[in-house]
């Protein structure tokens, strides 16, 4: 500790190195074990070949591994400062991939900028994160009592969700409304308020479902019975299941899985990637592979939960929250437990943006730990 004060008390570059001595390494190595799994899998998904998945992928990761040490270290206030431009560029993407947007399976979800496919939805999330975070750090206990301190934060919720429904992209609004959720939740909302956001809900059901497009009732439907349409509609799920069980205790061995090598395994490298490990590497693969993401999830709760300043437990809170839709949406998915949907599995599935924010993400749950002990922001009656 002596040694951390004397560098903070020296030069900016000093002060530098103490920050880096300061980040959760522990947590770093869980990343780059995840990113390791994921290499593996792509590259099985390559068929034993690092192109032309697995290659671009671990140069994003190593970019994206710069990119999430540099943000760890920006202080909350740097951080609250970048919140609000941060959360605009994200909305004028959304506007812009509806103008513009480049059209895959039915969905308009990408923009190409520079020559490179970008998915505005995934800054979304992170984004609206930062703006929420920055907004309740202001806001006492009591106020939060108050509705009308409220209603900025559910527009700020509201207005991307739409956007992104309007993709279609049911999937990841489900997940940005209920980061949102969680946020609210966390800030000190008011049982009785939720209570009144929920009991809508079962009623507004049925209203949702007629506004649904037909390829997300049929999404539904095959969900329901996907043995209707084998072939069709059906084949995805099927496959899965066909593959996961497949797999066993110990798994066909690397390389050697026959729904993902014979390419009867659809979207293998993207959204079903963790169906091929549980062939490839059975239930004790799948099981390890599930624990690795359980205890980066419940890591990034313990950051939230240590900081001192409300900044930085929400902020760790809906890092970690988007981190865990992520992961039991993809792993639900798979395994026929809700629809298909589109949603990776961080940091092993295949992807660009997904890969970038996640790890812009951990960058920003990195720097709650690194300024766990600042008082950045707290208000007078924070408790009730």
């Amino acid at each position: 500790m002596n040694f951390q004060k004397r560098l903070l008390r020296a030069e900016p570059n000093f002060q530098i190195l103490a920050k880096l001595w300061q980040i959760n390494w522990i947590y770093v190595v869980l990343i780059c074990l995840l990113a390791a799994v994921g290499y593996g899998a792509l590259y099985s998904a390559g068929g034993g070949t690092s192109r032309p998945f697995a290659e671009p992928q671990t140069i994003r990761f190593c970019f994206g591994l710069v990119m999430m040490l540099g943000v760890a270290m920006m202080s909350p206030a740097v951080l609250v400062r970048l919140a609000w431009p941060l959360y605009g560029v994200s909305l004028v993407l959304l506007v812009a991939v509806l103008r513009m947007g480049h059209v895959g399976k039915g969905a308009e979800r990408w923009l190409m900028i520079g020559g490179l496919q970008v998915q505005p939805s995934e800054l979304a999330k992170i984004a609206l994160v930062l703006v929420l975070a920055s907004w309740f750090h202001k806001v006492s206990y009591r106020n939060m009592g108050n509705p009308l301190y409220l209603i900025p934060p559910a527009l700020m919720v509201l207005v991307p969700v739409g956007l992104v429904l309007k993709e279609p992209n049911l999937g990841t609004a489900v997940i940005i409304a209920t980061v949102g959720a969680s946020l609210f939740f966390a800030a000190g909302m008011r049982l009785w308020q939720i209570a009144l956001l929920i009991a809508p809900l079962p009623f507004l059901t049925k209203i949702a479902y007629s506004h649904l497009h037909d390829y997300q009732k049929a999404r539904v439907i095959t969900f329901l019975h996907p043995e209707n349409d084998p072939l069709g509609a059906g084949y995805n799920i099927i496959q899965s299941k066909i593959a996961l069980g497949s797999g066993g205790m110990w798994g066909q061995g690397y390389l050697h899985g026959t729904q993902g090598q014979l390419n009867f395994l659809p979207e293998k490298q993207t959204d079903f990637i963790f169906t091929m490990i549980a062939e490839e590497w059975g239930y004790v693969g799948a099981a390890s592979v599930i624990g690795l993401l359980l205890v980066m999830i419940l890591g990034g709760m313990l950051i939230a939960m240590r900081s001192r300043n409300q900044f930085g437990r929400l902020l760790g809170l809906g890092i970690s929250m988007n981190f865990f839709l992520y992961c039991a949406v993809n792993l639900s998915m798979v395994m026929g437990a809700i629809p298909v949907g589109g949603v990776p599995l961080p940091l092993i599935s295949y992807g660009g943006s997904a890969m970038l924010m996640v790890m812009f993400g951990f960058g920003l749950l990195l720097s709650a730990w690194v300024h766990r002990n600042s008082t950045f922001g707290e208000t007078t009656d924070r408790e009730p």
